[in-house]
C-alpha cells in the first residue's frame, strides 16, 4: 500500500481394483476344493456357487470413473461435477492444437498489449474441457513481496505469517494461490510491481475467471466469509472505497488499491494497459505525477502511484471504465487496521457467546466441511452488521503504513504498535484455523503457545 497518511481503507485411496484379485479367488477355491475330498457331492455344488459369486463380484465395475479412466481421457472430467476444493482437472491433457501460447508475438510484459483475449481464453477452455465446469467463479489469488531479505529483523517472519494466512484461506475455500517474490519488470517497482504479476497470472491461468490481488501486509480475519461474486456479475473490477470521496471530494484515499478483484478478460487487459502508462517504466511518469497531484489536492507526494492512478481513471474516464468497476463499501473488502484491531477481543467474546447457546456450532468437524456451518453462523449474525461498528469478524485487515518488511512504519504510530496489532490479527485468524485441529491461542498476543480445545467448547 502506498500511503503513509491514509486513514480509511481492506482412507488413503490407492489405485487398486475394488474386486478381489486372482489370489483371493484362488485361495477361496483351494479351501473349498480341499473340503471336497470329504463331501464330494456337496462340495461340487458349493464350489460352483462360490465361484459364480466371486466371478460376479470381480466383473462389477467401480462407479468412480477416476479409478479406471486413463488420465488423458476428457470424458470423466466432463461427466463429473467439480468439487469446489479439489476439482477434477485433467492435468495430463494438453492437446497439440495451437493456442495463444504458441503465438511468438504474445508477450507477458506490460509493454506488449494483448488483443482478443476473450476469444483466446474461450479457445483454450474448449481444448481443455475438464476446466470448464466451475470456471465462471474460479479464483486465483496473487500476492507477493520483495526478492531480498527484509531490513526489519522480524520482517521475514511476519511476511511468512501473512503468507500462511493466505494459504490457510485458499486451502479452506479451494482457491489456487501464486506468490511472487521478484520484480518481473524491474522498472515497475514498489506498488507498481503488482501489475506485471497480475497480467502474468491472467495469461498463466486462462481457466480462472478472477484474479484476486491481496497485498502482502493484508490478513484474512474472517476465514468463513467468501466474496459475494453474484454481486459483481456485471462488473470486471472490484476495489474497496467510497464513491462520494471519489466524485465529490476528489480524494486520492477514496479507494485502496492494495486489494482488488479483476476479471480475466480483454476489458481488464485494456484497463491495466491504461493504468500502467502512469507507472515508472513510462516516459510520462513524471508528467503523471504532476497530473495526479494537481487532481487530488490531498495527495502530498509528487510521484505517480497506482492508487491515485486508478482513482484518476474513475474520476476522469468514468464513462470508459466506471460502469465496470465496483467500488465496494458494504463490508471490509479490506479494512484499515487501526479501526479494526481494537475490536477483536469484543468480537471473540461475541462469537463465543453465540457458540455457548448453539450446540450445532460447538460440534467438532473436519476442516473440509467447514463451509456447511456457515449457514448456521449466518442465522446468528444477521443483525451483526458489516464494516465499522459491526461485531462480525472483519473480512480482511490491511496493515497500511506498518511496512512489516522494511520496518519504516508511518510515524503516526510506533513499530511496537504495528507489531502487536499484526500479531493480534494473525492469531485471531489462526484461532479459526487451529480450532479445526483441536487447538487455540489463549492470548491473541501470544503467538507461541496454544491450548487443547475441550470437548463441547465453549459450553
Amino acid at each position: 500500500m502506498v500511503t503513509p497518511t491514509q486513514l480509511a481503507q481492506t482412507q488413503n485411496t490407492s489405485y487398486t481394483s475394488m474386486a478381489p484379485n486372482k489370489q483371493n479367488c484362488k485361495s477361496k477355491f483351494s479351501s473349498i476344493f480341499s473340503d471336497g475330498f470329504l463331501f464330494a457331492g456337496g462340495s461340487i455344488v458349493a464350489l460352483l456357487v462360490v465361484w459364480a459369486f466371486w466371478s460376479f463380484m470381480s466383473t462389477t465395475p467401480n462407479t468412480d470413473q477416476s479409478f479406471f479412466t486413463p488420465p488423458t481421457s476428457k470424458k470423466s472430467t466432463l461427466e463429473t461435477s467439480p468439487d469446489p476444493v479439489s476439482s477434477h482437472f485433467d492435468l495430463r491433457y494438453d492437446p497439440p492444437d495451437p493456442t495463444f501460447y504458441d503465438d511468438p508475438d504474445l508477450g507477458y510484459t506490460m509493454e506488449k498489449p494483448i488483443k482478443n483475449w476473450d476469444e483466446k481464453r474461450r479457445q483454450w477452455l474448449k481444448l481443455h474441457p475438464s476446466f470448464i465446469p466451475g470456471s465462471e467463479t474460479r479464483i486465483l489469488m496473487v500476492s507477493g513481496s520483495q526478492s531480498t531479505p527484509c531490513k526489519n529483523p522480524i520482517g521475514d517472519h511476519l511476511l511468512l505469517r501473512f503468507f500462511k494466512n493466505k494459504v490457510d484461506y485458499c486451502r479452506i475455500h479451494g482457491y489456487d494461490i501464486f506468490y511472487n517474490n521478484i520484480l518481473l519488470q524491474p522498472k515497475m517497482w514498489s506498488f507498481w510491481a503488482k501489475m506485471p504479476a497480475v497480467k502474468a497470472a491472467m495469461i498463466a491461468h486462462p481457466e480462472s475467471e478472477w484474479i484476486w490481488w491481496v497485498d502482502s501486509d493484508a490478513a484474512f480475519t474472517d476465514m468463513d466469509f467468501t466474496l459475494p461474486l453474484e454481486r459483481y456479475k456485471a462488473h470486471n473490477f472490484v476495489v474497496h472505497g467510497w464513491e462520494k470521496l471519489i466524485y465529490e471530494q476528489k480524494s486520492w484515499t477514496s479507494i485502496n488499491a492494495g486489494v482488488f478483484l479483476i476479471r480475466n478478460c480483454q476489458w481488464s487487459m485494456d484497463l491495466m494497459e491504461a493504468w500502467a502508462k502512469m507507472g515508472p517504466q513510462s516516459p510520462e511518469y513524471d508528467k503523471w505525477g504532476e497530473i495526479l497531484r494537481t487532481t487530488f489536492k490531498d495527495k502530498i507526494f509528487q510521484e505517480s502511484d497506482d492508487q491515485s492512478g486508478l482513482a484518476y481513471l474513475l474520476l476522469k474516464e468514468k464513462e470508459k471504465w466506471g460502469d465496470k468497476i465496483y467500488v465496494e463499501e458494504g463490508y471490509y473488502f479490506e479494512g484499515y487496521w487501526v479501526e479494526i484491531v481494537g475490536t477483536l477481543d469484543n468480537i471473540t467474546d461475541k462469537y463465543l457467546g453465540v457458540e455457548k447457546g448453539e450446540p450445532r456450532l460447538r460440534r467438532r468437524h473436519a476442516e473440509r466441511v467447514g463451509e456447511s456451518y456457515v449457514k448456521v453462523w449466518e442465522e446468528h449474525l444477521k443483525d451483526a452488521g458489516y464494516g465499522r461498528y459491526s461485531w462480525r469478524r472483519p473480512f480482511i485487515t490491511h496493515f497500511t503504513g506498518c511496512q512489516p518488511c522494511s520496518g519504516d512504519h508511518n510515524q503516526m504510530y510506533s513499530g511496537e504498535t504495528c507489531f502487536d496489532a499484526m500479531q493480534k490479527a494473525l492469531n485471531f485468524a489462526d484461532n479459526q484455523v487451529l480450532r479445526k485441529y483441536g487447538y487455540m491461542h489463549k492470548d491473541l498476543l501470544d503467538s507461541s503457545s496454544v491450548f487443547p480445545v475441550p470437548f463441547n467448547f465453549p459450553a
